[in-house]
């Protein structure tokens, strides 16, 4: 999740609301490209989470990362809870999940350059203390007290919240893990365009990612635990937002629906203040209960922005969010699925073209089906396979009109970064199916086995 945002003034017109978000549009020639992926790490002896402190813990991977490969150090409280360099940060999920968060760069080589040398400087600390970490949309076997909660007072405000709101909030914090990709845009148009389709295709994303069908130690009867978590969290921060396809829809519209979105927190000082469930219109007239009389900055609207969890989002850039963490090659496969359909125009106006016709309620069915039954859904005369295999297509023209050629020019485009995708729409078998048929079959019902032959 993110980190403190800062060098905001005061916010003295509602049109800087807007503004801000619009300050993010760019020519094509400097959009980039920032993948977000996190895993779990776990004890390689007892096969459990990783606790905040200790020999074996988070703070020892993060000391390791700071000391030994160069990063900045992040502190919260005087605890150490992130790291930065090159544009890049290291941060905490909830539960320990340990994430990076990319620096914006101009191709998928790049970015994967970037996520082989993070699990590469990862696992070179983590096999010197006795610890693995493992990609998957869900904890398998781990319980909720099995997690411990990370030393951030957002997270802390956060727990108690989600227990007062949908019925899996805190599964989605200590026991979820994503792979995420943040794009540009050029204009409101384009913006418009983008998200409509963005929001449109997370099934698809979460189809071909879901990696995630067990929970608890068992299969949870979906394909994608994690879609499921999200379906169930607080209905007033997540969803597929069909007013992004009425008409009129723009930056505005989505200032709306930020400010109808209940705060979590306001930071002042180092400091988390209790804000829960309260109203930014009301923070806008100086009337927050938290902070009576006092009235916001645009550091407080960047933060607000983040407390929004649909499956696609806008801040200064777009996020897509519909994705189970996963495989080392599927966190390069992620922004490629992406940015072939996004950063060409051609292929966007075909993946809009597939798109376009569809009904709120056709695309919150896909949604659902997606999460339970990845590439065997079927949603009307909509087969999750069939249109999976033709959106993948499309982004592949997208990547090879891209033309950004890779190692040295020896790798002309970044087509070859969907290959994990192509295998399963040639197999029909997501990582999910793959993960069952282990289980049922040479593993026995044993999913401790899945730590040792998954881990990065």
């Amino acid at each position: 999740m993110s980190i403190p945002q800062s060098g905001g003034g005061p916010i003295e017109r509602h049109e800087q609301l807007a503004e801000y978000l619009a300050d993010g549009c760019k020519p094509k020639d400097q959009w980039r490209i920032g993948t977000e992926h996190e895993k779990f790490g776990y004890c390689k002896d007892t096969l459990k989470p990783l606790p905040y402190e200790g020999k074996r813990s988070i703070l020892a991977v993060l000391e390791g990362l700071r000391d030994g490969h160069g990063w900045a150090p992040l502190e919260e409280g005087g605890k150490l809870i992130g790291l930065e360099k090159d544009g890049a940060n290291v941060s905490l999920e909830p539960g320990g999940q340990l994430e990076l968060s990319g620096a914006p760069l101009e191709s998928i080589h790049e970015t994967c350059d970037e996520v082989n040398q993070h699990l590469r400087d990862v696992k070179d600390i983590a096999d010197k203390i006795g610890v693995g970490f493992i990609g998957l949309g869900s904890a398998p076997i781990w319980s909720h007290e099995d997690m411990p909660l990370m030393p951030k007072g957002r997270y802390k405000l956060m727990d108690g919240y989600m227990q007062k709101v949908g019925t899996m909030g805190r599964v989605m914090m200590r026991r979820t893990c994503t792979v995420q990709v943040n794009l540009d845009f050029a204009t409101e148009a384009d913006m418009v365009q983008k998200l409509r389709v963005a929001l449109a295709l997370q099934p698809v994303a979460n189809a071909l990612f879901a990696n995630s069908p067990f929970l608890d130690g068992k299969p949870n009867g979906v394909k994608s635990t994690r879609g499921l978590v999200w379906r169930h969290l607080d209905d007033a921060r997540t969803g597929m937002l069909p007013f992004v396809f009425h008409e009129g829809f723009g930056f505005e519209a989505w200032v709306q629906y930020a400010l109808d979105v209940p705060m979590y927190f306001v930071y002042r000082d180092g400091k988390y203040i209790d804000a829960l469930g309260m109203s930014f219109r009301d923070f806008l007239e100086g009337k927050l209960p938290a902070l009576p009389g006092e009235t916001p900055t645009l550091s407080d609207w960047a933060d607000h922005l983040t407390t929004a969890f649909p499956e696609a989002r806008i801040k200064k850039f777009m996020e897509m969010r519909g994705a189970d963490g996963g495989p080392w090659r599927r966190l390069c496969a992620l922004p490629a699925f992406w940015v072939g359909l996004m950063y060409d125009q051609s292929s966007l106006d075909a993946a809009w073209d597939l798109v376009k016709g569809w009904d709120a309620e056709t695309r919150e069915a896909l949604r659902v089906a997606a999460s339970e039954q990845a590439l065997q859904a079927q949603v009307g005369d909509i087969n999750m396979h069939e249109l999976a295999r033709e959106i993948v297509a499309i982004s592949e023209a997208g990547l090879k009109a891209r033309a950004k050629p890779g190692a040295g020019g020896m790798v002309p485009d970044e087509t070859h970064f969907l290959n994990a995708l192509k295998d399963s729409i040639e197999t029909g078998k997501t990582p999910a199916d793959e993960l069952l048929d282990r289980y049922n079959g040479d593993w026995n019902g044993d999913l401790t086995k899945i730590y040792d032959e998954f881990a990065y």
